[in-house]
């Protein structure tokens, strides 16, 4: 069966509706993978979350940093935001086991030689490292500690990575790489500040895919995150983030052979 990866959805729930009609056209029991931020901004977040649930049998979901804002939010830990749209899931009925749900989701798959995750990895990480790195985080989200967790979520460092790093520090590093990466500084670390696309870059810093003697280099990394990049297909590389929530478009790229699906996304108000 063929796989799509699809990209983010924030909450766009009937642009994928109109995506999957297209790919259910082709092959209804295709493999579907999700490149994170399910939810927020968009319009219907309840919804889009509900459907990707119903689609567990033939789907992979990972996570990416507004599911992690929507945890947070959930558990009183961070307040919302202006821009959110997240007040139908956290009045839902069946909230708990939404949340619940999404807490269970991973960080990083590995299928195909392909590497997906949401936003960027350390050129220092391999893809089995970077497995194995997502599965540490994993497991707290999972545990019995996770709201704990998610108190000592939040920063900016450390923004290095280091085999070093322990505790909360080594967790924190490791889920600001794969949800919140898009460049790096001089100093090898993570900017937080750039959200733009490559023109913004001040001298010196440089997307995390072209981070010199990048280990994921021999495989395909496939992620989302950057809706400024827009659509990037490289022999090595496939950026799917093509703000659907800003009134771009929603894309699925098939893996086996890169075809290109996309429908068209009016901006939420």
């Amino acid at each position: 069966m063929p796989t799509y990866a699809i990209g983010d959805l924030q909450g766009c729930g009937q642009q994928l509706d109109n995506l999957l009609n297209i790919i259910n056209q082709i092959s209804s029991d295709a493999n579907l993978i999700f490149v994170g931020d399910l939810v927020n901004r968009g319009p219907q977040s309840l919804e889009t979350l509900r459907h990707l649930q119903a689609l567990e049998t033939r789907s992979k979901v990972l996570l990416g940093n507004h599911d992690l804002h929507l945890l947070a939010v959930s558990q009183g830990i961070r307040p919302q935001h202006k821009t959110d749209t997240l007040d139908d899931i956290l009045n839902a009925p069946d909230r708990d086991d939404l949340i619940d749900w999404v807490r269970h989701r991973p960080l990083a798959l590995f299928e195909q030689n392909h590497l997906l995750f949401h936003a960027g990895v350390f050129p220092q990480w391999d893809a089995a490292k970077t497995m194995s790195l997502a599965h540490e985080v994993e497991t707290m989200l999972r545990g019995p500690d996770w709201v704990d967790f998610l108190r000592h979520m939040y920063g900016n460092e450390p923004a290095i990575w280091s085999d070093d790093l322990q505790g909360y520090d080594r967790l924190r590093c490791i889920i600001n790489t794969l949800t919140r990466m898009r460049l790096c500084r001089p100093d090898g670390g993570i900017d937080f500040k750039i959200k733009e696309g490559l023109d913004a870059a001040p001298p010196g810093y440089v997307p995390w895919f072209d981070m010199p003697g990048r280990k994921t280099a021999d495989v395909t990394c496939v992620f989302g995150h950057w809706a400024s990049l827009g659509l990037t297909l490289r022999p090595n590389l496939i950026g799917l983030d093509t703000g659907c929530v800003w009134g771009g478009k929603l894309t699925a790229v098939r893996l086996e052979d890169r075809a290109l699906f996309q429908v068209d996304c009016p901006r939420a108000e």
